[in-house]
């Protein structure tokens, strides 16, 4: 494979899948649970425990069962009812689906000789639940995974981990990402970024960087 031209990174969630705030919907609404109310529920577990529960997950330094009863616990006195969140993962992914548009535009990217990474915020025990949604080894060279490497974006230490795995420099690479701030962090490192909200509005944007 040719090492000329960019390299692309690619966030998972919300890029490469339907966007995220759709699971989001449909775990709330499996649930009962207002719009606010799962985010209120991780502030003030935050505030308590003096640090984000969804970012020790994240880093992997908080299991999934500890977030999760953790979370219950507080929905629990917010509502006044048990709130069953056992489930979550499952109701999660059964709401997140492959974005299959930008999949071929992965692949054809590895198909004209260049090279690819995957740059993911995730949590160590999803791992076998996204990888089994798409061929991700065929499509990407590199997987850096926020769970098992212990940061997250937009801290700059993952972006350069990224770049030193992939022995390139930030300026080579294009960076595509669904959160702005993760686009701001990359940016400022000088990766070429682009910040993700449709697959139809974005993926020109993608090709004329990747051809930059």
């Amino acid at each position: 494979m040719s090492d000329d031209g960019r390299v692309l990174i690619s966030d998972f969630g919300g890029v490469l899948t339907t966007p995220l705030v759709d699971a989001f919907t449909h775990v709330q609404e499996e649930h009962g649970i207002p719009a606010a109310a799962l985010g209120e529920a991780m502030m003030r577990i935050g505030e308590r425990d003096g640090a984000n529960p969804l970012h020790e997950l994240e880093c992997g330094r908080m299991t999934e069962e500890r977030f999760m009863a953790d979370l219950a616990a507080e929905l629990e006195a917010d509502l006044g009812r048990p709130v069953a969140m056992h489930a979550f993962s499952e109701q999660w992914f059964a709401a997140l689906q492959p974005n299959t548009e930008m999949l071929d535009l992965v692949r054809a990217t590895r198909e004209r000789g260049l090279r690819t990474a995957l740059l993911t915020n995730n949590v160590r025990e999803w791992e076998p639940r996204w990888r089994a949604m798409f061929p991700v080894d065929e499509l990407f060279e590199l997987v850096v995974d926020s769970a098992f490497v212990g940061m997250r974006k937009p801290d700059p230490a993952i972006y350069h981990l990224t770049l030193e795995r992939l022995g390139v420099a930030a300026e080579r690479c294009v960076f595509v990402d669904d959160f702005e701030i993760n686009c701001e962090a990359a940016t400022e490192l000088g990766l070429t970024a682009v910040h993700f909200r449709t697959t139809e509005q974005e993926r020109a944007e993608i090709e004329a960087a990747l051809a930059a």
